[in-house]
Formats: structure tokens, sequence, C-alpha cells
């Protein structure tokens, strides 16, 4: 890993749990981290209850939009991190691979989201103490 280690979320839309994942991760560890996220079959738009319950907690994930995974942007990472996409992820050696069981946001209402979102925010947490914690002064 570089100085600044790169981290991949996968899910298979890239509207739910890679999103909120990655928006976590950008929110939590700020400039430490650089975080993508992107999906083996994207959906349209970010799922609005994910958008919903991010909001809640002040994290704004409106502008983000699903995008496709492709090689490149695996390659550009030294973490990817699956969320369900099963064998669609490519694996490349020499990369991190973590597997995260989330339930699937997808056609969920906010108040359902929620669990997952904090699952999520721990997870996202754990990570940053490993990968990239504050330096002590």
């Amino acid at each position: 890993m570089s100085d600044k280690p790169s981290v991949l979320f996968v899910c298979v839309h890239n509207a739910g749990r890679s999103q909120m994942a990655a928006a976590w991760l950008a929110h939590l560890a700020g400039d430490r981290v650089e975080v993508r996220s992107a999906g083996s079959a994207p959906a349209d738009s970010v799922n609005p209850a994910a958008v919903e319950a991010m909001r809640e907690v002040g994290v704004d994930m409106s502008a983000e939009t699903p995008k496709i995974l492709t090689v490149d942007v695996v390659e550009a990472s030294d973490v990817c991190i699956t969320m369900g996409c099963g064998d669609t992820c490519p694996v490349f050696p020499g990369k991190r691979y973590l597997d995260w069981e989330l339930e699937d946001p997808a056609g969920r209402g906010v108040e359902s989201v929620r669990p997952i979102r904090d699952e999520i925010k721990a997870l996202v947490e754990g990570l940053i103490q490993e990968i990239a914690p504050r330096k002590s002064a």
C-alpha cells in the first residue's frame, strides 16, 4: 500500500451497500484514504432509502451515481471489499479482498436500511483503524 491506501467497495448494483460504505469511508477517514465504489451490474440511480438513511446521520451522498466495475478500478485499489457480488468481481494477485456479508437494501424503506447503514459504519470504522489510523501528534 502507498502512503494513501485506496479502497474499492463493490456490490451488484452500486446503489446501496457499496455507496453507503464509500460515503462512510470518505466521511470518517477524510483525505487519508482514496475511496471508490462500483457495481457489476449498476442500477440507474442510487437507492433513495440509502440516500435518506445517510442524510439522517449527516452524510450527503445524493450526488452519487452507480458506476460500472472495471478491471482498471480494481487494479488501482489496494483493498477490494465485495458485498454480495459473488463471482462477478475480478480477482488479481497481490490485492487484498474482503467480503462483507450485508443485507441488500434494494426495495426496502428507510427504516429497514438504517440497521444496514449502522452495520456498514462499524465495519468501515474497523477498516480505518487497520489501514489508515489517525497519526498521533
